[in-house]
C-alpha cells in the first residue's frame, strides 16, 4: 500500500519554517527550485506539502525537484509517496520524472527500486543509464555498473568520470586508469583529469597522482587541494606545502586543504599561523575551516584561542551542524571546560556517536568517573549506538575512578554491541586491574588475550608493578618484556626507565644502576617532557623542553 504524501515526516514540519499557503502556483514552484539550488531541501519539501494540501500545485515540472529534494536527504519515505502521486497523474512515464526516480532510489541506496523504474521506463537517455550506473557504484557494485556501462548505446563525459571515480574509490586504480586512458580525446575534459588524479590520492599512490598531474593541460583548484590532501594523508606535509606554495590563485578550499593537513600531522602551530594568513589574504572561515582550528586548539589546549572561534562561529553566522557542534564539544572537553562542553552538548538537538564519545572522553581525562559512567548510561538509553572509541573511553574512566566491577561489566558488554575487543581495550582493563592490586587477574588475563600483547600492554603491567611494588610480578614482566624485544627487535624506553625506578624503590641500587648503564650503553634516551605556556597578549606558543636523561644517575 503506498503512502500518501500528508504523511510527511515529523522533521518536515518544523513551526519554525513560514508559510507559503497564499502562493501562487508559479511562485510556488520558483521558491521550490530556490530552496533546491540553496541547499534546503527539507523547506522545499514542507512548501510542497503546504501547496499540495491546499491544491495548489502538483505540475510535471516540479516532480524532478521534489525527488531531488528526497535524494538530497536520503528520504526514501517521501520519495516513494511522490512516486505513488506520480503514478496516479500520469507523470510516471515521462523520460524526465523517470530519470529523476531512479537518481532519487539509487542516491537512497535502493537499487532494486531503481532497477526495477529503470526497466519499466518506455524510453530512456543517456542521463537515465548514468544514474543507475552512479548508483550501482555508490553501493559498492562494481559489476552491475560495468556491465551497463559496456551495453550503452551513447556515452557522454560524465558516464565515463562515473565509472573512473567509482572504480578508484572502491580500490581499483589499476581498471580506473584503463578506463581513463580509453576516454575519447574529445570527451577528455577537466574533471575527467581531475577525477583520476584524486582516485590517485584517495588511496595512497601519491607518485601515479603526481604523474597524471602533471600531464593535465589545465588545473583547477580541487585538483591542487587533492594533490595537497593526498601528501597530508601520507604524512609528507612539506611535499603539501610546496604544493600549495605553488597555485596560482588560491582560494578557501585549498586553504582547508592546507589547514586540514596541518592538523591531522599534528602542526597545530602551524595551522594557526596558516588561518591568520588566509584572512590576511581576505578568506573569512567557513564550517570547515573552524572543525580544523577548533581541533588544533583541542590538541594545544588553547582554550583561550578556542573560545574565540567559537564567538566568531556565532557572530559571523557560521554554519553550525553537528560536525561544528561536535568540535565545540571537543574543544571544550579536552581544554579542561567541562561546564561549556556539557553546555554546547546538552543545548544540541541531535547527538551522533562522535559527540557522546567527546564528552565522555572529556569528563574521563579530567577525572569526572562517575560522571562519564552516567553519560555512557544516557548514551545507551537513546538511539546512538556506543562504538569501539566510547567504551575505550569509558574503560579508561574506570581506570582513573578505580571503578573494577564496573569496568569489567561494561568490557562485558561490547559483545553484546557486536563489538571486538581490541588490545587498546584490553591495555584498559590491565590498566584496572593493575591499579587496585589485582596484579595476578591482570597477567592472567594478558596471557589469555586473543592477540599478542605489545609494548603498551606490558607497559601498563609495569606501572602496576611499580606502584605496589611487587617484586615477584616485577620478574614475571622483566622476562616477557626481554622475550618481546628479542622477537620483535621492539622495547620501549620508557619500559626500561619504570624498571629502573622499580629496583631504586625496592632498594635494589645494584639492579637500578646496572639498568640504568644499559640504558646509556644502547643508546636509549628518555622522552624529554615539555611544558608550554601562552604569554599574555599574544596568540604564541612559548614551549620548554626538559633535558633528556643524561645515563647518569644523581647521587
Amino acid at each position: 500500500m503506498r503512502k500518501s504524501l500528508s504523511q510527511i515526516p515529523h522533521s518536515f514540519t518544523n513551526r519554525s519554517f513560514p508559510s507559503y499557503t497564499n502562493s501562487s502556483p508559479s511562485n510556488c514552484f520558483y521558491l521550490i527550485r530556490n530552496h533546491i539550488f540553496q541547499g534546503s531541501p527539507k523547506q522545499a519539501l514542507l512548501l510542497f506539502n503546504q501547496a499540495r494540501s491546499n491544491g495548489r500545485i502538483y505540475t510535471f515540472g516540479v516532480v524532478p525537484l521534489i525527488l531531488k529534494a528526497c535524494a538530497f536527504i536520503s528520504s526514501v519515505y517521501y520519495g516513494k509517496s511522490v512516486h505513488g502521486e506520480s503514478i496516479k497523474s500520469g507523470f510516471d512515464f515521462d523520460i524526465v520524472v523517470g530519470t529523476s526516480l531512479v537518481d532519487m532510489y539509487a542516491k537512497c541506496g535502493e537499487m532494486y527500486d531503481a532497477r526495477k523504474v529503470f526497466d519499466e521506463m518506455p524510453v530512456r537517455n543517456v542521463v537515465t543509464w548514468n544514474a543507475l550506473i552512479g548508483g550501482y557504484l555508490r553501493n559498492g557494485n562494481l559489476k552491475s555498473a560495468f556491465f551497463l556501462f559496456e551495453r550503452m548505446s551513447e556515452r557522454t563525459a560524465v558516464s565515463w568520470i562515473e565509472m573512473i571515480d567509482g572504480m578508484a574509490r572502491s580500490g581499483d586504480t589499476v581498471g580506473a586508469r584503463k578506463l581513463f586512458d580509453c576516454v575519447p580525446l574529445e570527451l577528455k575534459n577537466l574533471v575527467t583529469w581531475t577525477v583520476m588524479v584524486d582516485g590517485y590520492c584517495s588511496n595512497g599512490e601519491m607518485e601515479a597522482a603526481r604523474e597524471v598531474f602533471e600531464q593535465m593541460p589545465e588545473r583547477n583548484f580541487f585538483v591542487w587541494s587533492s594533490m595537497i590532501s593526498g601528501y597530508c594523508k601520507k604524512g609528507n606535509v612539506k611535499e603539501a606545502k610546496a604544493m600549495f606554495d605553488a597555485i596560482p590563485v588560491r582560494n578557501l578550499v585549498n586553504w582547508n586543504s592546507m589547514i586540514s593537513g596541518y592538523v591531522q600531522n599534528g602542526f597545530c602551530e602551524e595551522a594557526l599561523q596558516a588561518l591568520d594568513k588566509m584572512r590576511a589574504e581576505g578568506y573569512e572561515p567557513d564550517e570547515i575551516t573552524v572543525v580544523s582550528v577548533l581541533s588544533a586548539c583541542a590538541q594545544l589546549g588553547l582554550l583561550d584561542f578556542g573560545m574565540e572561534i567559537h564567538h566568531m562561529i556565532i557572530y559571523k553566522g557560521i554554519e553550525c551542524n553537528q560536525i561544528v557542534q561536535n568540535a565545540i564539544v571537543d574543544m571544550y572537553a579536552k581544554c579542561g571546560d567541562l561546564t561549556n562542553a556539557r553546555l554546547v552538548f546538552e543545548g544540541m538537538n541531535e547527538r551522533n556517536t562522535a559527540c557522546w564519545n567527546a564528552m565522555i572522553s572529556g569528563l574521563a581525562i579530567h577525572g569526572h568517573c562517575k560522571e562519564a559512567l552516567e553519560l555512557f548510561g544516557r548514551m545507551e538509553s537513546s538511539n546512538e549506538m556506543p562504538d569501539d572509541i566510547t567504551f575505550l573511553s569509558v574503560l579508561s574512566a574506570c581506570a582513573h575512578g578505580g571503578l573494577v566491577d564496573e569496568g569489567l561489566e561494561i568490557f562485558s558488554k561490547m559483545e553484546k554491541y557486536d563489538l571486538l575487543a581490541e588490545i587498546k581495550h584490553y591495555g584498559c582493563l590491565v590498566d584496572l586491574l593493575g591499579r587496585v592490586g589485582r596484579l595476578k587477574e591482570a597477567y592472567n588475563l594478558i596471557k589469555k588475550m586473543p592477540m599478542k600483547p605489545n609494548d603498551m600492554v606490558w607497559g601498563a603491567m609495569l606501572g602496576a608493578c611499580r606502584i605496589h611494588l611487587d617484586m615477584e610480578m616485577t620478574e614475571l614482566v622483566v622476562k616477557e618484556v626481554n622475550t618481546l624485544k628479542a622477537n620483535m627487535g621492539s622495547a620501549q624506553n620508557s619500559h626500561y626507565v619504570l624498571l629502573s625506578n622499580i629496583y631504586a624503590a625496592s632498594d635494589r641500587w645494584e639492579k637500578a644502576e646496572r639498568l640504568r648503564l644499559t640504558m646509556a650503553y644502547e643508546g636509549f634516551q628518555k622522552t624529554p617532557g615539555f611544558s608550554s605556556y601562552m604569554p599574555c597578549g599574544t596568540k604564541h606558543l612559548n614551549i620548554e623542553t626538559q633535558k633528556p636523561y643524561s645515563g647518569k644517575m644523581k647521587t
